[in-house]
């Protein structure tokens, strides 16, 4: 059917309207994504791959990275410690919305042991998570913000310095995301093991490392809640229950546990008196618990129990007390922090260094003080057996005293 001259006319015009508002609405978008592009490379040293960040579920809008000097990636600086980049985007509320990380062994960075002041668990949170392994045949694991990838280092330096290792951490910041219930919606997941494994291999090949990263396997599993009970351990937390342990009366009912990786720098188990069974048994020691009041939020009473091995374990610091200094827990030696409920062993493996610490509550210390010995003892023995480690050293039986 032939239109009339005047509807026709009017048509083209709305054609033509339509394709130059087309146009120019792709070309604000090409814009956009230029100088996103532009801002995640100029923060994150062009070590992070902007087309990852950008498939984020909250990328979206204007992306810029956060200002100053500590989220600015400079490689030239990681033999002083690790390097991180921060993202804002529209999206996510003008909010921080993800953050780079990386890092290299050796540096000068210290490691703190877990304070017996600050509970694991999230005291004010629906539910806890614990760390997994990433699997694909790399060292890495999947935590409830994002992932972490690590790698060997073979002939690479920093500023001159040799380099053995290296490690990169691709993660979200709260509240600008979670879309499973506190922790990151399963196309994430996958786009942050993506992000962490293309980041490690860019500063390899920056650094000179000879080893690079295979890609990371999709469908990343969502992370088991956790605390569970702990007649169900079977992860990093299994020997707590194969060693009967976990039955004595005045030890944690429940535990937060990953899985198991032998070849993590950073492996960790999570012992957590359940609120009911910690008020049970905060009434029957009344007399030798006082001054010591019940414990009035859940997970308060606990023991973390962690392994640092390799190049990680050589500059772990454990927190001293009131008054007293920190103290380097250094491989080859065991011992207590002074004043403090946090204590060190250490084995050997193969030549790489193997540090296991426990902290215990500073209230919950004194309800559990006689079975100390024996948890730091079994656990560190477990761990050490299980990566084929020998030279176990643990502190001496006099320092699993309450002061």
């Amino acid at each position: 059917m032939r239109l009339p001259d005047g509807i026709r006319k009017s048509a083209n015009v709305l054609l033509c309207l339509t394709a130059v508002a087309g146009i120019g609405l792709s070309g604000q978008e090409i814009w956009r994504n230029l100088h996103a592009r532009w801002q995640i490379d100029a923060g994150c040293g062009g070590l992070v791959p902007a087309g990852r960040v950008l498939a984020l579920d909250r990328a979206g809008g204007k992306i810029t990275h956060r200002r100053g000097e500590s989220e600015t990636i400079e490689v030239e600086r990681l033999a002083s410690g690790p390097e991180q980049c921060g993202l804002v985007s529209a999206e996510a509320g003008g909010r921080w919305f993800f953050t780079g990380a990386v890092g290299v062994y050796p540096s000068a960075a210290v490691r703190e042991a877990d304070s017996p002041s600050l509970p694991p668990l999230d005291q004010f949170g629906p539910l806890n998570y614990a760390p997994q392994p990433l699997g694909g045949g790399i060292t890495g694991f999947v935590d409830d913000t994002g992932v972490r990838v690590e790698l060997p280092c073979t002939g690479g330096k920093v500023v001159g310095k040799p380099v053995t290792a290296l490690w990169a951490h691709a993660r979200l910041e709260p509240p600008s995301f979670f879309a499973e219930w506190g922790q990151p919606g399963a196309g994430d997941r996958d786009v942050l093991a993506e992000t962490a494994v293309v980041t490690a291999n860019r500063l390899a090949e920056r650094l000179g490392c000879d080893e690079r990263l295979p890609d990371p396997p999709s469908g990343i599993p969502a992370l088991p809640e956790g605390p569970v009970p702990a007649d169900r351990a079977g992860g990093t937390c299994a020997w707590y229950r194969e060693s009967g342990l976990a039955g004595r009366d005045h030890l944690p009912d429940t535990v937060l546990e990953g899985g198991i990786d032998d070849n993590l720098m950073d492996e960790r188990c999570v012992l957590v008196m359940s609120r009911g069974a910690a008020l049970d048994t905060h009434g029957a020691l009344w007399d030798e618990l006082d001054p010591v009041g019940p414990p009035n939020q859940p997970g308060q009473w606990f023991v973390t129990l962690h392994t640092y091995l390799g190049d990680a374990a050589r500059k772990v610091i454990v927190p001293g007390g009131a008054g007293e200094d920190d103290v380097h827990a250094r491989p080859g030696t065991a011992g207590r922090a002074p004043g403090d409920s946090v204590w060190w062993a250490s084995s050997d493996c193969g030549g790489r260094p193997q540090l296991h610490t426990m902290t215990i509550d500073f209230g919950y210390v004194r309800a559990m003080i006689s079975e100390a010995e024996d948890l730091l003892r079994t656990y560190a023995a477990e761990v050490a057996d299980r990566r084929t480690c020998t030279d176990l050293t643990l502190p001496e039986p006099a320092s699993f005293t309450v002061d």
